[in-house]
């Protein structure tokens, strides 16, 4: 005699196969093995005429195993040189935390791969919150600079912490800054930021625009209309996005700086899903993911 299923079970059946499925993607597929490339293209206020620059954004790489290990590394790094962007913007987190790392990756050996990203203007970066955290010595001291400073700029990428530089493209110029981290210190929460807008923009001494970069979102709030464009990560768009919305998010504001490109009051940010894991490795919705911003290409935005 032959029994067939009932419907609840075949139900049943059904939902736990799409469960197993989805979670197998969700913790190995997309994180691993997927590399997006997101594209924008807008002319923001105060943007000069004429001016058109390619930006590579590279945000929250967290290397280390079994998520990012140096040959994933190496693919970013060939992906972003492969856009040939005139510029490259590094925002921050460049080791993983503790409880996504089965393995280690030294941090030299990460330095040494992201010396050989290319673009005419050179490879910028700013700090984030990891890189202050998994600075033991650091964090004892409670002063920097932490090891991936010295180890970047030792390979020739500056590190903006509260600093501004002027470039040229094209024969005109703008300028680009990066803030400290605005969350360096332990425990979590404590509120002691680094970031100094005012301090770094007065080194601003012309009105060419500002593109500014800022690990963590949040500081948006405060950012003057001066600046052109703002450039972010940290939150990994909530490394679940589903339908536009992220459950759970490291952010005062909740929604409001989730992910993806932001106006309000005249003011633009742009935030990046980024690359890595933390806390918990898992990406569903939201894919590693290189921004490509083209600027001067897209209609003045409002």
């Amino acid at each position: 005699m032959v029994i067939l299923p009932t419907r609840r079970q075949v139900l049943g059946g059904l939902g736990a196969t799409t469960l197993s499925v989805g979670g197998g993607y969700a913790f190995v597929v997309e994180p691993r093995f997927r590399l997006a490339l997101t594209r924008y293209a807008l002319t923001p206020p105060g943007w000069t005429p004429g001016l058109r620059l390619r930006v590579a954004v590279i945000a929250d790489i967290h290397v280390g195993e079994p998520y990012m290990p140096l040959d994933r590394v190496a693919e970013i790094v060939a992906a972003a040189n492969a856009l040939a962007p005139d510029l490259i913007l590094l925002l921050g987190d460049y080791p993983a935390g503790r409880k996504v790392t089965w393995r280690p990756v030294p941090l030299p050996d990460f330095a040494r791969l992201a010396a050989e990203l290319r673009a005419p203007l050179g490879t910028y970066a700013v700090l984030g919150n990891h890189d202050w955290w998994d600075d033991h010595a650091a964090m004892r001291a409670g002063r920097g600079p932490v090891e991936v400073r010295r180890l970047l700029e030792a390979r020739g990428i500056p590190v903006l912490e509260n600093d501004a530089v002027r470039l040229v493209h094209g024969g005109r110029p703008f300028w680009l800054a990066g803030l400290a981290d605005q969350e360096p210190f332990l425990p979590i929460g404590s509120r002691r930021s680094l970031a100094d807008i005012p301090a770094t923009l007065a080194q601003v001494s012309d009105d060419a625009p500002v593109l500014l970069m800022a690990h963590e979102p949040d500081i948006f709030v405060e950012v003057p209309r001066r600046v052109s464009l703002t450039l972010s990560g940290h939150t990994h768009g909530g490394q679940i996005r589903l339908l536009g919305y992220s459950p759970v998010l490291h952010s005062r504001y909740g929604q409001r700086f989730a992910y993806g490109h932001i106006i309000e009051e005249g003011r633009h940010l742009i935030v990046s899903g980024g690359l890595g894991v933390s806390r918990v490795g898992v990406r569903l919705g939201v894919p590693p993911e290189i921004v490509l911003i083209e600027l001067g290409e897209g209609a003045p935005s409002a």
